[in-house]
């Protein structure tokens, strides 16, 4: 009769090898998203309507000037840029003061503004920026998107259809320098999270991506403004939430973005992952424990220790990580972020990622720019047109 560890091997033969499938086809639909992006953007810009992107800041940060610097390149006729700060001895400053010099006929406002409104400080930054926002469409963009020239264009094209309330980007890994723990960080946005994405997609899960969020004036303010959020750690998945209560879509643009990718330390990227993991744990503890399923390499990983005897175990493990690979090639391809000397490092990143999980089991807290958060899931929206209460 099988012992126990070979049932628990076989089972985790079973995982991986779902695991490996999910792999293949989320590294195809990427690559497939990536070459519609390609085609030739509308050359028509008569008709487009004004917008303002909203820029919070906090800090320096590896590659902020290059970051900062793709939104005032935009291929858009009429933007405005607002960036915000909550101190005057914020040292992004000097980085937006940089860009206004270089480019002076861009309309670029900065914003300082100390004021607090709730425990979600970037979503207080952006209400002493809304202000300022002069136009109806409004794109709130990380501090640490990389955007190409369309990417204004590539959202607003797609948030003109009637039913769309809000428009996303994805967004690949990059790594501020080649470093071990930089790298890492990148591998496993790029070779998990994009493909589960990617996959999500395709069975119709419509999620907020908060690195790029898109919507007009009105939809903001029928859901409550940014008010609504500001009590909430999850700004994206609160907002996301709001605007299909109002039976509208969320869209993906047809681009792709990048995050920089700044840890400098092993431990800082870890407590970075564990802080993202047990936020959308606590937000969808089903689809996060789910996800586990992208890990095929630890899944067989765990099928060799439980059946180390067995011959079949081996090539198993060496048939996964060369289909692990091949994937992986194809999302360096895609996301044009080569990792090529990560590849035999992939099993020990999903052990990473595993230990994530498990260390994300636990918790309702997580820390943030100095901050100490409380997580809790957002509860069903009934009447978005007043704002939310503190605590709802």
């Amino acid at each position: 009769m099988p012992s126990f560890l070979t049932w628990l091997g076989g089972a985790a033969a079973l995982i991986s090898v779902a695991g490996c499938g999910q792999a293949i086809i989320g590294s195809f639909l990427l690559s497939r998203f990536r070459w519609q992006e390609k085609r030739p953007p509308c050359p028509d810009a008569s008709n487009l309507p004004a917008v303002t992107i909203l820029k919070p800041l906090h800090g320096d940060e590896p590659l902020l000037s290059e970051a900062l610097e793709s939104v005032c390149r935009q291929d858009y006729p009429h933007l405005q840029i607002v960036f915000g700060v909550q101190s005057t001895e914020d040292t992004a400053i000097s980085h937006v003061r940089a860009l206004q010099a270089r480019y002076p006929t861009r309309d670029i406002t900065l914003v300082i503004d100390p004021q607090q409104h709730g425990i979600n400080r970037k979503v207080g930054n952006l209400i002493n920026m809304y202000a300022f926002a002069r136009h109806d469409v409004l794109v709130i963009s990380d501090s640490d998107i990389h955007a190409g020239p369309h990417y204004l264009r590539d959202i607003v094209r797609t948030l003109e259809s009637p039913q769309v309330g809000l428009v996303t980007t994805l967004y690949a890994g990059l790594p501020a320098s080649k470093t071990l723990v930089r790298e890492m960080g990148a591998i496993q946005i790029n070779h998990n999270f994009l493909p589960g994405v990617m996959m999500s997609r395709l069975l119709g899960r419509r999620d907020c991506l908060g690195a790029t969020m898109a919507l007009r004036r009105e939809i903001l303010e029928q859901i409550g403004g940014l008010e609504a959020l500001v009590d909430h750690v999850a700004d994206d998945a609160v907002l996301g939430h709001a605007v299909r209560a109002l039976d509208l879509d969320i869209a993906l643009a047809p681009c792709l973005t990048w995050t920089t990718i700044g840890e400098s330390s092993m431990r800082e990227l870890l407590l970075h992952e564990l802080r993202w993991g047990r936020t959308v744990k606590n937000l969808e503890p089903v689809g996060y424990g789910m996800s586990a399923i992208q890990l095929p390499l630890f899944w067989a990983t765990l099928t060799l220790l439980c059946c180390h005897d067995a011959r079949w175990a081996w090539v198993f493990f060496g048939t996964v990580w060369l289909i692990r690979a091949m994937t992986a090639i194809g999302v360096n391809i895609a996301t044009a972020v080569p990792a090529w000397a990560m590849l035999p490092l992939l099993p020990l990143r999903e052990w990473i990622s595993a230990a994530i999980m498990v260390g994300s089991a636990r918790g309702k807290e997580v820390a943030w720019r100095g901050q100490t958060l409380h997580i809790e899931r957002h509860v069903p929206v009934t009447n978005l047109r007043q704002p939310l209460e503190p605590g709802d």
